[in-house]
């Protein structure tokens, strides 16, 4: 059932890819997705050095013997990134599944590949996808304007977006940003995508390493409560709005620096939102799809009910409309 190239090309049950969060792709939400027949993917930059992200891979192969990958990010940090050390034991653990993002991967893609290794490069925009084909990327995700995250600087939503993609390269196309329930699903691939991204509705999972009071905001919250930051330094991001997203927003007004905003943009003031549940305590990324997210099951029942309920949709409903 909704057999596609992404799922043939990972040997996953169905093609729905859990996103590569910050803090939250760790071994118990990136095993429980691979258990329950998607692609759990986990953060490299969540763990401080290349030994602990060792250690988190054989964490997961130890609760799941299906597929997983490791999401690798090539972006602006504000401490120093090992990156060669994170594909050196991305290759010595024997992982085959890589998605990355952000900077072009070309330079670490001989590497990649003379290791036998599968890359999902994920991207913003239609030429970044064709440079993914071009660089021999064998997937590419592409994120919509609704994403949580850095969604580029173009404003393109995923309805125009992925087509757009699906047009202009060959290989397979993931969809996301926006996606969260089987009516998404079956819109992607009405739009050519051969499967989709989920990351903030995975942060509203039994097995999401979040806060309760994160999740349960999630569940509150409408898709009117997200806004951009970082704006003024090309590098937005979506998160959601609490007062220090309105302080960084009003900040940039006024014309402040990285350097001015970086005590309230942290990655660790981030992080402890997402481990105390003090949701006004740092920047909470998440997208639009918030607006869909109305309860907190595990892992194996969304991704279930997704597959059945869109089932549904394309048996009772759409074959009805012919």
């Amino acid at each position: 059932m909704f057999k596609t190239r992404v799922t043939e090309l990972f040997g996953i049950k169905y093609p729905i890819i859990q996103g590569g969060m910050q803090w939250v792709a760790r071994a118990e939400l990136a095993a429980a997705v691979s258990n329950a027949g998607g692609l759990g993917i986990l953060s490299a930059l969540t763990f401080p050095t290349p030994e602990e992200l060792a250690a988190e891979i054989r964490k997961a192969r130890g609760l799941t013997d299906k597929p997983f990958g490791v999401n690798v990010t090539f972006l602006p940090t504000l401490r120093p990134v090992n990156i060669d050390g994170y594909i050196d034991v991305i290759i010595e653990e024997g992982v085959k599944i890589v998605e990355t993002a952000g900077r072009n991967p070309e330079p670490y893609m001989e590497r990649f590949k003379s290791a036998g290794i599968k890359v999902i490069h994920k991207c913003t925009a239609v030429r970044f996808a064709r440079t993914a084909e071009r660089v021999g990327c064998d997937v590419v995700s592409i994120d919509g304007f609704e994403c949580a995250g850095h969604p580029g600087e173009e404003d393109i939503t995923s309805l125009i977006l992925i087509p757009l993609t699906v047009d202009a390269v060959k290989i397979p196309v993931v969809a996301s940003g926006g996606f969260g329930d089987a009516r998404g699903f079956v819109a992607a691939l009405a739009l050519g995508a051969e499967g989709v991204n989920m990351g903030t509705r995975f942060m509203a999972t039994q097995e999401a390493p979040v806060h309760p009071k994160v999740k349960e905001l999630l569940v509150l919250s409408s898709e009117r409560d997200t806004m951009l930051i970082l704006r003024s330094l090309r590098n937005t991001a979506r998160v959601f709005r609490n007062p220090v997203a309105e302080k960084v927003a009003e900040m940039e007004k006024n014309g402040a620096s990285i350097e001015e905003l970086a005590p309230l943009i942290s990655g660790q003031a981030g992080k402890e939102v997402l481990e105390t549940g003090e949701t006004d305590r740092g920047i909470l990324t998440c997208g639009q799809v918030i607006g869909l997210i109305r309860d907190i099951p595990t892992v194996k029942e969304l991704i279930e009910n997704i597959i059945s309920e869109a089932k549904e949709i394309i048996e009772k409903r759409l074959y009805k409309l012919i």
